[in-house]
């Protein structure tokens, strides 16, 4: 009786091919990358805008109301507050080269603030946070000598008086 080989290689040959079939190589495997893109990196705003006892203000990128200094002469590139002043009423630094904004419709800029680091600007003005403000929303700077006020969205000074403005420079 005569056997026929062809049987078994074509079994063996099934066999390869399948097992090939389910196993893939490094070259062949998608990467995390191809399937999932990277989550696009958010950047938390350098200003943004709150709603206060004083309407919608312009806040800095940890929620602090954000002032004008009066003394401050628009689109000049100087800060006024310089000394003691920058204690009581710290400038608003940009995080990266240039601010980022949210809601923010004040032409937004920077220049070189009295402390020698990049101080962001609206509208020409240099900003300002007041040491006096304790948490996010906080408005005790508002009107403070007659002198510091808030700063609206669209890049206009506040004048109105906080509810309970009794704050002091500190300086």
């Amino acid at each position: 009786m005569k056997r026929s080989h062809a049987v078994p290689a074509a079994l063996g040959l099934a066999l390869v091919l399948s097992a090939a079939a389910c196993s893939t190589t490094d070259q062949d495997a998608p990467t995390p990358a191809a399937t999932q893109p990277a989550p696009a990196a958010t950047a938390t705003a350098d200003l943004s805008t709150a709603s206060t006892d004083l309407g919608q203000v312009v806040v800095d990128g940890s929620g602090m109301t954000v002032y004008y200094f009066t003394a401050d002469t628009p689109g000049s590139g100087e800060s006024a507050c310089t000394g003691d002043c920058l204690t009581a009423w710290p400038p608003v630094h940009p995080t990266g080269s240039a601010p980022v904004v949210d809601g923010v419709t004040g032409e937004v800029a920077t220049i070189t603030g009295a402390d020698g680091k990049p101080q962001v600007t609206i509208d020409g003005r240099p900003v300002y946070t007041f040491a006096g403000d304790t948490d996010a929303g906080d408005t005790a700077g508002q009107g403070v000598d007659d002198a510091w006020f808030a700063v609206a969205p669209e890049g206009a000074e506040i004048t109105s008086p906080a509810p309970s403005a009794t704050a002091s420079s500190g300086y």
